[in-house]
């Protein structure tokens, strides 16, 4: 095993990690076009929303089929619907939270997960006091009850929240119960096998990458 982050694959083919989150920026853009009114729009209006080119927006949708008339633009519903189905969106998706935390309780309330489908069905933890009890809702189950849980409950996808020394060992019981896909927000790298796919969160990472731009934005060194 090594670690990884995998590529999702279409009709044979990889999709790169940049097309994906252009396609979560067109969803995004496509949600705010229909909120407010248009009925169809172009691909120059879609590339405006992220900062894109028209010429980006074309290509990246060519993948995937044809959108659209020559002339007419988008039909903005009919495309936000597609590009949904594309994201897997237009589905419910199981999932489960290990580590009530700080970070673990904050993820339990982000209003936005149900809204794309993603329900929190299971808490699991190590904290006796916390074991057993209902968390926002949600039962919290003990970690030692993991893969059993998952496999009972069916879980799709599993959100990590846990401290790195613990991380690996919690992926590995996930990996056993079955579930291939894991969203990490512990700050370590965590080996998977090829049929998983991982996606980490490092948020310490994050920060610095702001910090560095910051310095280089004319803000003094100090050493």
């Amino acid at each position: 095993m090594r670690p990884k982050e995998s590529h999702p694959r279409l009709a044979g083919g990889k999709v790169s990690e940049s097309t994906i989150r252009r396609l979560s920026l067109y969803y995004r853009g496509l949600s705010s076009f229909e909120r407010k009114g248009y009925k169809t729009i172009s691909s120059k209006d879609l590339a405006k929303e992220g900062r894109l080119t028209p010429a980006q927006v074309r290509k990246d949708l060519s993948f995937f089929g044809s959108f659209g008339t020559r002339g007419l633009g988008y039909p903005v519903k009919e495309l936000k619907e597609k590009i949904a189905r594309i994201l897997g969106l237009n589905r419910t998706w199981n999932v489960a939270l290990v580590g009530v935390g700080n970070v673990g309780s904050a993820l339990v309330s982000y209003k936005e997960f149900p809204k794309q489908g993603f329900n929190i069905k299971l808490l699991f933890d190590n904290d006796q006091r916390k074991i057993n009890k209902n968390h926002k809702g949600i039962q919290v189950f003990d970690v030692k009850d993991l893969a059993s849980k998952l496999k009972e409950h069916k879980i799709d996808l599993v959100i990590l929240a846990v401290p790195a020394s613990t991380a690996q060992a919690v992926t590995d019981d996930v990996v056993s119960a079955g579930v291939k896909s894991i969203l990490n927000f512990a700050p370590t790298h965590i080996k998977v096998p090829d049929d998983v796919t991982l996606r980490s969160v490092n948020m310490a990472m994050e920060l610095e990458h702001l910090s560095f731009s910051l310095v280089n934005k004319g803000y003094p060194l100090k050493f």
